[in-house]
């Protein structure tokens, strides 16, 4: 079979199960996103393996699903930060910067200390608890969008704390790469420390002067030309310039540039249109191939029989630092017990970042491939747990924007249901 069939079938089978599980997940009360990542663990190596059937012989097949699965995750931050506005995000700062300094310290010392516990040295034991550090905001986000909870305090104080959480992680990999890392490693001094710190400092100065300034203009421009869905091809480059510009010089997350782009699309007259045209582009097809790849993603039946009770030990660590980190850093700042709880919750789930980091690890020799797959099994359950426990927390009839806003979106939508999933008459 040619290899663009393969692509097709691989495409079909994916969308159709991220869809069913989804679907399911809702009927039973669990947020659709546990069923996407579910999905995704009975398609891979777990259970059934179906990209590496005898039927699908192009050896890129992998790839290009995670490719589609990385476009997938930036209209989901895309989405979320078009669900918020900057002064909501400016509101929460003393929150987001405790609890995210929180989020980063705790997991990295309860993570040392773990490593220690299983007689790693000391290393790998700052190592681990850096692989411990960073959180999936787009997880929780896309749980915290179908609970209409994204604009409330936590869900706002949520997002502003996973970015300094995932800086931090940035400018801490850099500094152990300096410190320990082999000769190859890319930052090799403390020089090149103070420089990345400079270049994310130039990045978000440089990406608030264009999105404040320019692109509102060039939206604007865009939208008189006669071009066939001029402005929806005007918003897609512009996330995939901010997602590029922030990793390549910036040296942050890709999905903190497409969070950026859509802060700054939200504040333009434009909103309402881009938010729907994304939204049947995003959810129905991208965004369900990300969640399903997350669970391709993972191999339980590699894990050594070993390697079971440090799964066990770091699934815990995992959970307790960002509840214990986090939780006391929101109560720090004001925020009420349940609130505090919430946004602890909020920062549970690792995602792409653990994996970056793991990888680091493996290519420095800190780590074997054993503990790269148990650490990509912690970023796949810990995706399955936390959404149910978000929808446990943030009750659905717990509205966050003022009725008129939620009115006229409802008008916005009426032909499209919000996000994908919500048919029921209260969403």
């Amino acid at each position: 079979m040619l290899p663009f069939l393969q692509f097709l079938i691989i495409i079909v089978v994916i969308i159709l199960a991220a869809k069913a599980g989804g679907y399911l997940s809702y009927k039973i009360g669990m947020p659709a996103v546990a069923g996407e990542v579910l999905a995704g663990l009975i398609l891979g190596p777990t259970v059934l393996d179906f990209l590496h059937w005898p039927v699908f012989t192009d050896e890129h097949m992998v790839e290009t699903v995670t490719l589609l699965a990385e476009v997938g995750v930036l209209f989901l931050m895309f989405i979320a930060g078009l669900e918020l506005h900057l002064e909501d995000l400016a509101k929460s700062g003393r929150v987001a910067a405790v609890a995210g300094v929180l989020s980063f310290v705790v997991p990295l010392v309860m993570g040392y200390g773990l490593a220690a516990a299983f007689g790693f040295d000391r290393e790998q034991a700052i190592f681990f608890g850096l692989l411990l550090a960073p959180t999936s905001v787009s997880i929780s986000a896309q749980t915290l969008l179908e609970l209409r909870a994204l604009r409330s305090k936590v869900g706002v104080s949520l997002l502003g704390a996973a970015v300094i959480d995932d800086t931090l992680v940035v400018l801490g990999l850099s500094l152990f790469l300096a410190l320990f890392g082999t000769a190859a490693a890319e930052t090799a001094s403390i020089a090149s420390i103070v420089w990345i710190l400079v270049r994310m400092v130039l990045f978000l100065a440089g990406a608030t002067i264009v999105g404040l300034w320019v692109l509102p203009r060039l939206a604007s421009l865009v939208d008189r030309l006669e071009i066939s869905q001029g402005l929806i091809a005007f918003v897609f480059i512009t996330i995939l310039f901010y997602a590029w510009a922030a990793e390549h010089m910036g040296r942050m997350a890709t999905i903190i540039g497409a969070f950026l782009a859509g802060l700054f699309f939200a504040r333009t007259p434009f909103k309402g249109r881009i938010e729907r045209g994304f939204s049947i582009l995003a959810y129905g097809v991208f965004v369900p191939i990300f969640f399903v790849e997350v669970g391709l993603s993972a191999d339980m039946r590699q894990l050594p029989a070993g390697s079971l009770v440090l799964l066990a030990a770091m699934l815990g660590v995992a959970i307790a630092s960002k509840f214990v980190g986090v939780g006391l850093g929101g109560l720090a700042s004001g925020l009420r017990r349940r609130e505090a709880v919430q946004l602890g919750a909020g920062m549970v789930p690792r995602g792409e970042v653990v994996l970056i980091v793991a990888t680091v690890g493996i290519t420095e020799g800190l780590i074997g491939v054993d503990i790269f797959s148990t650490a990509v099994v912690m970023v796949v359950l810990t995706t399955l747990l936390v959404p149910p426990v978000l929808r446990v927390l943030f009750p659905r009839q717990e509205e966050t924007a003022p009725p008129q806003e939620e009115s006229e979106r409802s008008q916005e939508y009426e032909d499209v249901p919000a996000y994908g999933y919500e048919q029921t008459p209260s969403s």
